[in-house]
């Protein structure tokens, strides 16, 4: 099993920065993927980014592309969220996610196999 952690949520002003960690422990695999996803209140779990085990390839939701970047080190079996120009749609509740065995960034969460609690993130405006 693979313990996903997230970390660094919080309050910020719209047009803000917030840096989300993820830190994976357990039985810790090599050749995973790895994505962030959102969830806000009386909505589905909607895709953020993904990045491949290797970092080379990464993947955004049209809705963070310019303003998200996803990151990860792999010696820290860390994986990061920048987010810049927050505004109050990005208020939600914010879930690091893992696919092992694959090097492919997928968007889809049925596609994932770990999955972390969760980090608030709130947006005022």
């Amino acid at each position: 099993q693979v313990q996903l952690v997230e970390s660094g949520g919080g309050l910020v002003q719209a047009g803000g920065s917030l840096r989300l960690s993820c830190v994976a422990s357990g039985r810790t695999v090599s050749g995973y993927a790895a994505a962030w996803f959102r969830q806000a209140p009386g909505k589905e779990r909607e895709f953020v980014a993904a990045i491949s085990w290797i970092g080379v390839s990464t993947v955004y939701a049209d809705s963070v592309k310019g303003r998200f970047a996803i990151s990860r080190n792999i010696a820290r079996n860390t994986v990061y969220l920048q987010m810049n120009s927050l505004n109050a749609e990005d208020t939600a509740v914010y879930y690091c996610a893992a696919k092992s065995g694959t090097n492919s960034p997928r968007t889809r969460t049925y596609e994932y196999d770990y999955w972390g609690k969760g980090t608030q993130v709130t947006v005022s405006s």
